[in-house]
């Protein structure tokens, strides 16, 4: 089945949109429009405004119109929407007249009875580069803002946002992964990861954000493990560790824990994804990882790298 994907993201978070693109989908959206054979739960991305399931396609109206008779409502109502990024290739964007002017051609000819205030159905129609898609809508429920209001947290912490495009950008395909955050803090990174149903313990060196973590959790429900110590005591292995590395005065970390840290990473996991305030490319080079992607989020003036490593197979581990 062809999906098709909307986005949206701001100026800032371009970059960080199309790293999460390239790790989701290996490819960047053509604007704001994604198709793939891929099927992903639109909520798990902070970009991904919404998800059509195609059901037909053709290259006008009329090819749309000759297909809906045949679909199969089993007695539920509908309701016919025309996307409004839907773009005619010559005039642009298509204009709320027209819209409603498709949705009514279209939901005449289907055989099922239309309800516009609580359809049982939503079906979606977006026109692109001269093609036409139809199919069922599912739109993003925007989980991460639900955990915007914690009752632990740090002025330095991810955002919720970052948070989870990072853990897509980590972990793009769950299924049988085992990921570890060994430097989790409050727990930022933990809550979207567990609230998309990933496989993910926490671990941090101090006791007070440890229990911050696990309050936060809590809070929204979500059971996983933390636990207290440093990330070279480590012993099993991972998948996919990810590591915001600390840079606060409180978190201060000397350059030689800094290589301890990213050395231990290599070391449990095949997989690690990085965010650091500053350049650490030579650290990573020596312990052993190569750096397969990354991009640069912003926030203002404020920079973060999120730098996606594998480990190079070539010096062992």
């Amino acid at each position: 089945m062809t999906y098709i994907y909307t986005y949206t993201c701001t100026p800032d978070e371009v970059s960080l949109c199309e790293l999460e693109q390239r790790s989701m989908f290996g490819k960047h959206a053509v604007g704001n429009i994604m198709e793939s054979h891929i099927r992903i739960d639109p909520s798990r991305s902070p970009f991904i405004t919404g998800r059509l399931d195609v059901l037909y396609e053709g290259g006008c109206l009329q090819d749309i119109i000759d297909q809906v008779a045949g679909l199969p409502l089993d007695g539920s109502t509908f309701k016919v929407i025309v996307d409004k990024n839907s773009a005619d290739t010559d005039l642009g964007k298509i204009r709320y007249e027209q819209r409603r002017s498709i949705e009514r051609e279209i939901g005449v000819n289907i055989p099922g009875q239309a309800e516009l205030i609580n359809p049982e159905r939503v079906y979606v129609v977006l026109i692109q580069g001269g093609r036409w898609f139809m199919g069922e809508h599912h739109k993003n429920e925007a989980i991460w803002l639900r955990h915007m209001n914690k009752p632990q947290a740090y002025s330095t912490a991810l955002s919720t946002r970052l948070a989870r495009a990072i853990v897509n950008i980590a972990i793009p395909n769950p299924e049988g992964i085992r990921a570890i955050d060994p430097c989790c803090g409050i727990g930022t990174v933990l809550v979207e990861a567990l609230s998309m149903g990933i496989n993910i313990v926490g671990r941090d060196i101090n006791p007070l954000v440890t229990q911050g973590a696990r309050v936060n959790m809590a809070h929204f429900g979500l059971v996983g493990d933390v636990t207290l110590g440093a990330i070279q005591n480590v012993e099993a292995s991972y998948d996919v560790a990810i590591i915001d590395l600390p840079y606060n005065l409180l978190s201060l970390v000397s350059p030689e824990d800094q290589l301890t840290m990213l050395q231990s990473a290599a070391r449990i996991a095949s997989r690690v994804v990085i965010v650091s305030v500053e350049p650490i490319d030579s650290v990573i080079e020596r312990v052993g990882l190569v750096i397969v992607d990354r991009c640069t989020a912003k926030k203002g003036m404020f920079l973060r790298q999120v730098i996606v490593c594998e480990r190079n197979q070539l010096k062992g581990g």
